[in-house]
């Protein structure tokens, strides 16, 4: 009997770069006879022709599901959305602009199949192509996330993965509003094979994370698995508790031994503005933590579906 692998294609103004996509994930599938392939193509509010691409490759071809969300929800709940609706006895996440290669597939089905894990995750160990200072940050963010959090996060790792149908339960059943797929992927365990390769670029289009998003994203990642920051803010106040209490000693002292008034306004200013400033940067921690547990309580759904040819679809989520 054959076993049916569902990929999971989230897609933001990707109407370029779905058809080459298509295309190569066919010419895969026809080496890989004992599989079957459901192809579930999530439209994230596009605003170009992916809707309409997507309509045209399902009319042609049975395999292919498509979910088209009602306004745009962002990356992490189109993966949430496909995982919700999987199918298939492996499932795996791609991307459409050919960043993660089809080829590999064979490869990870192979290793999965060979029973001695529940999970493929590709890493790039090569970044050509990328600016510099766009590599230093994400190798920097990678360091950060693994000393200060319980997820297991690989430097380079990509959300391509194929996963077995436990792997995706275990990832549904988290059904956090903010997400961060990298760290969850990591939280839940399970046995993951890491598959490297080099870093290929977008086959049409431009990419949708500008260094900006880049960072909000990272600092969702750091917030949502992990209290560090809670701590570094608290021992902070601490620290510099104890310090003004040491100056005011040292100030009493010099007064009572040597008599000199307290003078240098201009140096008790920088001092007031760099403690005001420890103090707001510490309130902005909190105030993170707090806003995540305020989307957190409200308990939206994560995605809503405006359009789908399937059916039997979760339309929220």
């Amino acid at each position: 009997m054959k076993k049916t692998v569902t990929l999971i294609v989230p897609c933001y103004n990707e109407e370029e770069s779905l058809p080459i996509f298509y295309d190569a994930v066919c010419d895969v599938a026809k080496g890989l006879e004992n599989y079957e392939f459901d192809l579930l193509m999530v439209n994230d509010g596009s605003k170009d022709g992916t809707l309409r691409v997507m309509r045209e490759l399902a009319k042609k071809d049975a395999r292919v599901r498509y979910l088209s969300f009602s306004r745009n929800f962002g990356k992490e709940a189109a993966m949430y959305a496909g995982l919700c609706n999987a199918k298939g006895d492996y499932t795996a996440v791609m991307d459409a602009d050919m960043q993660d290669p089809p080829s590999l597939l064979p490869q990870m089905l192979e290793i999965l199949e060979s029973g001695e894990y529940d999970s493929v995750a590709t890493r790039r160990v090569s970044r050509e192509g990328e600016p510099p200072i766009r590599s230093f940050f994400a190798r920097l963010f990678y360091k950060i996330i693994n000393r200060i959090s319980d997820a297991d996060v690989v430097d380079g790792a990509r959300d391509f993965r194929l996963m077995k149908r436990e792997m995706v339960e275990a990832i549904v059943s988290m059904c956090e509003y903010n997400r961060f797929s990298k760290g969850i992927f990591g939280w839940i365990g399970f046995r993951t094979y890491w598959l490297p390769f080099k870093n290929v670029e977008r086959v049409a289009g431009e990419t949708k994370w500008s260094f900006w998003k880049l960072f909000k994203y990272s600092i969702d990642g750091i917030v949502n698995f992990s209290q560090a920051p809670l701590s570094i803010a608290s021992y902070t106040g601490m620290l510099f508790t104890v310090l003004s209490f040491l100056a005011m000693l040292f100030v009493i002292v010099r007064k009572l031994i040597f008599g000199d008034p307290v003078a240098g306004w201009a140096s008790m200013v920088c001092i007031m503005l760099f403690i005001g400033g420890i103090q707001l940067l510490c309130i902005g921690i909190v105030g993170q933590y707090l806003s995540k547990t305020y989307l957190e309580v409200k308990r939206r759904p994560h995605y809503i579906i405006g359009e789908t040819n399937d059916e039997s679809a979760r339309r929220i989520g």
